[in-house]
């Protein structure tokens, strides 16, 4: 099961009658979810862009979940895009931290339909007015889903809809987006294909810590490599330990080629990959760029939600 992050975007979510129902619904509906509800750790808009950017680090899918406010986000949530969406870190050279995760747009309308039409009071549909949002996952190198959006959201007593209509219309909205990430989630060739390219993406940057890797590692992994053969969590990092001795962050792992086969305990991977990374000046290859040919086993098995690597055979090719 993927572990997913919900960024409430609503200023006041006390006094929501839409976007609240959605977020219980959602919070209730997986176990490895994190709602981030932004008007409660900054009513000041005093956003701590470190604690944002590892709970982004840490997630597969990420949600935006807001309210539509003039045609776009509501401020709050525009802060903590401009805040946390930074350079280096989501754009730049080195801005590739949000690469290959999925981004889901999950949004409440006041206005009808009808009105988002070209010839409605609003004139654009909501696609269009949210152009930027989209392109800004595309910067990211996120990967941009169909929003999932619902109009007539807004209760003004006596005025305005029923306060019974607009949360079963915020159910159904929960529901559509609970079947998307099920659907982003489903342990299913695609998703191992994600689960591989997010490793390698991850393992490029070269990061001290270890945690990142080791939570997709079954405790007894076999992890062989033309250095030897380390078994366990502590294994890995022994490997990993030699490996930073070695590698400049900035690896780049290309894949040439994947295959995926399904098993009865979870998933076979055989990959042909080439890496190219620069050394340091102390390590084996004494400060040269190098380019490797080598080619991988993988070993998959899905324990309860989670789908971890049981063993990793790495041949090199000359």
């Amino acid at each position: 099961m993927s572990k997913v992050i919900v960024i409430s975007g609503h200023p006041n979510l006390s006094e929501s009658n839409t976007n609240q129902v959605i977020l219980n619904a959602v919070g209730e509906a997986f176990e490895q979810v994190e709602v981030r509800k932004l008007d409660e750790l900054y009513p000041n808009f005093d956003i701590n862009v470190a604690a944002e950017q590892a709970a982004l680090i840490n997630a597969d899918i990420i949600v935006l979940q807001f309210p539509f406010y003039w045609y776009s986000v509501p401020a709050l949530l525009k802060k903590w895009i401009d805040d946390v969406f930074s350079y280096n870190f989501a754009y730049g050279q080195q801005g590739d931290k949000l690469k290959g995760k999925e981004f889901i747009l999950s949004f409440t309308v006041g206005g009808p339909q009808e009105s988002y039409t070209p010839l409605g009071y609003n004139h654009f549909s909501i696609e269009e007015l949210v152009r930027p949002l989209e392109q800004t996952a595309y910067l990211a190198g996120l990967n941009f889903h169909k929003p999932i959006f619902s109009h007539g959201m807004v209760y003004i007593p006596g005025v305005y809809n029923e306060l019974a209509d607009v949360q079963n219309k915020a159910m159904d909205h929960a529901n559509s987006l609970i079947d998307r990430i099920n659907q982003l989630s489903k342990l299913d060739e695609a998703y191992v294909n994600r689960f591989i390219r997010n490793w390698f993406k991850a393992f490029d940057q070269m990061p001290n810590e270890t945690a990142g890797f080791t939570k997709h590692l079954a405790n007894d992994v076999v992890w062989e490599m033309p250095e030897g053969k380390f078994i366990g969590h502590a294994g890995f990092n022994d490997w990993y330990a030699g490996a930073l001795k070695q590698f400049k962050p900035n690896c780049d792992h290309q894949i040439q080629a994947l295959t995926i086969t399904k098993t009865e305990a979870g998933f076979d991977a055989e990959l042909t990959i080439k890496l190219t990374a620069e050394t340091y000046e102390d390590s084996d290859f004494k400060g040269e760029s190098i380019s490797i040919n080598a080619h991988e086993k993988w070993q998959l098995v899905i324990e309860g939600n989670a789908l971890l690597i049981k063993s990793y055979l790495v041949s090199v090719s000359e």
